[in-house]
């Protein structure tokens, strides 16, 4: 089976609407922010008219972020908001490019074997860490029997644990065998490649082959990115250094966008772009993030069906769409993107998308409370799309007799707690997508280290293992609406919208690139 096979996923991958944006550097006319060098002219089409815009070399450009980094080292990262960032200082042996296709990285070529049991990767020339060292196979074999298990005993990445051998063919080809056949298995390869035996020294200077190297890290105030000037794909990056600033409110977002002391600052609500569109251009995609009231189902209230269902009728999600997004959302009830159109099932008639009361007060009833429940909703406080959406669930679930209260707690305790600890009863966030239906699917297994909402279905982990091992596109497609008919019926969680993203980028800049995964790639950025 040769990559080509490989296709037919592909092809029901995201398909995303790529905006390119420009902004401000906001520091003024200081030679150490603005760049000197001038580089390409790219043309771009505008009202008709072609318009030549000449992109420039050098700057320095503050990206406000919202939350701070869990870990330095790339294979125990487990924020999105951290992986975003690390996208730029590390790469494996592919990633994902802007059309959520996979493109080589490290590896300049690679195969699949007919049974999908053997994976040959073959090396780039001359790709070099930051630390300037050619990256070697022993860096290769080093990086993967580290994520599988295979060095330890302990899995850093669950889905590349399926790997049972890593072998150096010759200096510049790996071998990698797999337990069991997965189709979506090569995506998991963008897994980062770090020099041979420096895992322990990772997550305080972390070295990788990225476009941007790490130059410093302070908690609670941000991470600071430098150009990585022999990166491998020529002409990238464009600017000098990138300074990722941890910006905690939406009150200080704001002040610090107004102020232009920050020059991009993604996932902005509705309210939040009206204000700025004047000062910013406010550019927006669809996203691949899964809103949703998180649901735990091992809490003694929720533990019953009857009221996990009751919630999800109880929810009016046009409203909130319209409140929150300017009715720009996707409105859904399964973890799956509608994006991923060959693997979506269209749920929204189950529980509807507008408020059914009756509904959710005759099943409250039923489960033995006439008198309604009480509930508290975790919220990450640094997220405004969450808290705002958190503000309208609360007025919506009086009429259905659910006193809710929310919990804004900051982002560190929401990790520890809810996502690690499972300690809340239930959590207003969102869930990311590496790209492939099952990243999204896999997380609601009983025994998944993921499975946050303590979700425990024996059916559903049974039809979720014959939708990894089916290598049939169309079979693969019916077993992952399948889950989601299961998740749906048992309210394991109430699920809600596909937010945009919405930035704001300062006019300045050019070449902001929507990617259908979580990351924000600097090295596209440049001074127009």
């Amino acid at each position: 089976m040769k990559k080509k096979l490989f296709s037919l996923l592909l092809t029901a991958l995201l398909s995303m609407a790529v905006l390119s944006g420009c902004g401000s550097d906001g520091t003024g006319e200081s030679s150490e922010s603005n760049p000197s060098k001038e580089s390409v002219e790219s043309t771009q089409a505008s009202t008709g008219t072609e318009v030549v815009e000449k992109t420039m070399y050098g700057g320095k450009v503050v990206v406000g972020i919202q939350q701070d980094i869990d870990s330095l080292d790339p294979h125990k990262a487990t924020a999105a908001g951290t992986k975003e960032i690390l996208f730029n200082i590390f790469e494996g042996l592919v990633k994902t490019d802007k059309n959520g296709d996979l493109m080589n990285a490290i590896a300049s070529d690679y195969s699949v074997s007919e049974d999908g049991l053997v994976y040959t990767f073959t090396l780039r020339e001359g790709v070099k860490f930051h630390n300037g060292n050619v990256v070697t196979a022993e860096d290769v074999k080093y990086s993967l029997d580290r994520v599988s298990g295979l060095l330890d005993g302990t899995p850093l990445i669950s889905a590349l644990s399926v790997i049972t051998n890593v072998e150096i063919i010759d200096t510049k080809t790996v071998q990698v065998t797999v337990g069991s056949a997965n189709t979506e298995l090569i995506y998991s390869f963008a897994a980062a490649i770090i020099p041979a035996g420096s895992g322990e020294d990772e997550n305080a200077s972390p070295i990788g082959t990225g476009p941007f190297s790490y130059v410093s890290y302070t908690p609670q105030v941000g991470i600071v990115v430098k150009k990585n000037a022999e990166y491998w794909q020529e002409g990238l990056p464009y600017l000098d250094e990138v300074n990722f600033k941890i910006v905690n409110s939406a009150e200080t977002a704001l002040m610090e966008l107004q102020g232009e002391t920050i020059q991009i600052y993604a996932y902005l609500t509705d309210s939040q772009a009206e204000v700025l569109k004047d000062k910013f251009q406010i550019l927006a995609a669809p996203s691949a993030n899964v809103q949703a009231l998180f649901l735990n189902n091992a809490d003694p209230l929720l533990s019953d069906v009857r009221v996990r269902q009751a919630i999800c009728y109880a929810m009016d999600k046009d409203t909130a769409n319209l409140f929150v997004s300017g009715g720009n959302s996707v409105l859904i009830s399964s973890a799956m993107l509608p994006a991923l159109t060959s693997y979506y099932a269209d749920l929204n008639d189950a529980y509807g998308t507008g408020a059914e009361v009756e509904k959710a007060k005759a099943l409250l009833k039923e489960a033995g409370y006439p008198n309604g429940i009480d509930l508290e909703i975790t919220v990450p406080s640094n997220y405004e799309f969450h808290m705002q959406t958190a503000d309208v669930l609360v007025e919506q679930f009086k009429a259905a007799g659910i006193n809710a209260k929310i919990n804004p707690v900051e982002w560190n305790t929401w990790l520890t707690d809810v996502y690690n600890g499972r300690k809340y009863q239930t959590t207003l966030c969102a869930i990311t997508s590496d790209g492939t239906p099952g990243y999204l699917m896999n997380r609601f297994q009983s025994d998944s280290k993921k499975n946050f909402v303590n979700f425990a279905s024996a059916k559903y982990d049974e039809v979720y293992k014959k939708a990894a091992a089916a290598m049939d596109p169309t079979e693969k497609a019916n077993y992952y609406k399948e889950l989601q008919k299961i998740m749906s019926d048992e309210a394991g969680t109430a699920f809600i919208m596909v937010p945009p993203i919405t930035v704001a980028v300062s006019p300045k800049l050019g070449g902001y690139t929507f990617y259908p995964i979580y990351v924000q790639d600097m090295s596209t950025i440049y001074y127009k």
